[in-house]
């Protein structure tokens, strides 16, 4: 089946939107409750919610949902050059539309409207640039954990959407899975990016509170680090490739 290049953009749009209202949600919202209770539920929401997504729009777009993968595939040439613009414009507005409904939400809740602005509605951070105390973790150490999730969870992502995998059917469970495993380990350190979208749109939205610019000024880094890891999940998922059967003697 053949879908339209509007269709696959729309797909992408939807998807980020989905990620970033469900996993940006439950996220902001769950703010005011301490401890790792409130890292499983952030990491069960944005598991969950791209096993989802993946299952609904993945024959459309292929069901990225972020730039990292976006690029990573067209440097894998497992996608056109034309769309990668297109799809990163996609995620992006969709990103920015699902926090802004959180937004929107939150501010029904003097509490909840109060700690979303501290936290910049949940975008990731690093120790500097006024980020509020609890991004403890230095600017490197941020940038190396980005950057080897991001690997991992790309590098599974071409794996499992092989053309010659078996178990294709299973690929969102294993990706969202990986996500959702990826956030366990990240969301104490820096609140768990991988996705350069999770991180702006909160970040860009949250330029409504003058004193939440910090999170703007961050975000560099949560685009840089996850393309870097996804580029370098391309190169080994080629080099992987399996070589054609030479010819009977």
């Amino acid at each position: 089946m053949a879908w339209s290049a509007g269709q696959k953009y729309l797909a992408e749009f939807l998807g980020t939107f989905a990620l970033l209202l469900f996993g940006g949600g439950a996220a902001v919202f769950s703010l005011g409750d301490p401890g790792n209770a409130r890292v499983v539920l952030v990491s069960l929401a944005f598991g969950t919610v791209l096993i989802g997504a993946i299952y609904a729009l993945g024959d459309v777009s292929g069901g990225h949902f972020n730039p990292a993968v976006t690029l990573s595939m067209a440097l894998s040439r497992r996608m056109p050059l034309r769309d990668v613009l297109p799809y990163l414009v996609s995620q992006i507005v969709g990103g920015i539309v699902g926090i802004a409904v959180v937004f929107g939400i939150a501010h029904g809740s003097a509490i909840s409207f109060d700690l979303a602005q501290g936290a910049a509605l949940g975008s990731q951070c690093y120790s500097g640039s006024g980020a509020p105390p609890g991004c403890g973790f230095a600017v490197g150490s941020v940038f190396l954990l980005e950057l080897a999730l991001t690997f991992v969870f790309v590098l599974v992502i071409q794996f499992v959407t092989r053309s010659e995998n078996g178990a294709k059917n299973l690929a969102p469970i294993a990706i969202g899975a990986t996500l959702l495993v990826a956030n366990l380990v990240a969301i104490n350190v820096d609140g768990a990016s991988l996705n350069p979208v999770r991180s702006f749109s909160p970040a860009v939205v949250a330029l409504y509170w003058s004193n939440a610019s910090w999170a703007i000024q961050e975000s560099w880094l949560f685009w840089v680090a996850p393309i870097l890891g996804g580029l370098l999940a391309s190169v080994v998922e080629m080099w992987f490739r399996p070589t054609a059967a030479p010819a009977p003697a």
